[in-house]
């Protein structure tokens, strides 16, 4: 394999290893935190989003965006017969994950972040879920197209 294609790999498996994460949120986590009352269902998503912000996620997530921008850049520039997977994952990867995490969901967890823990927060908490749901399921289906198409370039 060359380094390119190593990269390639490298990406798909980054971008499929977030999806998965973005996958449990989406398939029972958020719901198990719904089945608790709404000041501890709160209160752990926000412990969750706090420990995420120091943990290998972090340069995974990051990491993965930045072969997915080296590997879009560098496909523009050396367009080919893979060069439609390759832009299409790192754009899938680059606007359905990072975009959406830092113009819907990042928003939403500091909002919860910000809230009175002493208050009624059950509206607040039953909105964030209900919002913050809908875009990871879209961060969720963009990692995995994006590590689909990865693959399919190096098929």
């Amino acid at each position: 394999m060359t380094l390119f294609e190593i990269a390639i790999l490298v990406a798909a498996i980054g971008a499929a290893l977030i999806g998965g994460l973005f996958f449990a949120f989406s398939t029972f986590i958020i719901r198990a935190l719904a089945l608790r009352p709404a000041g501890e269902g709160m209160a752990a998503m926000v412990s969750i989003n706090r420990v995420i912000l120091r943990s290998l996620f972090m340069p995974a997530f990051f990491g993965t965006a930045l072969l997915a921008g080296l590997i879009g850049g560098w496909t523009v520039t050396h367009w080919g017969p893979a060069s439609w997977w390759l832009a299409t994952g790192a754009g899938l990867y680059l606007v359905g994950s990072i975009g959406v995490t830092m113009i819907w969901n990042v928003p939403l967890n500091n909002a919860i972040d910000r809230a009175d823990p002493a208050a009624d927060n059950a509206a607040l908490w039953a909105d964030y879920r209900r919002r913050w749901s809908v875009w990871n399921h879209v961060r969720t289906l963009a990692c995995l197209a994006a590590a689909a198409a990865f693959i399919a370039a190096l098929a």
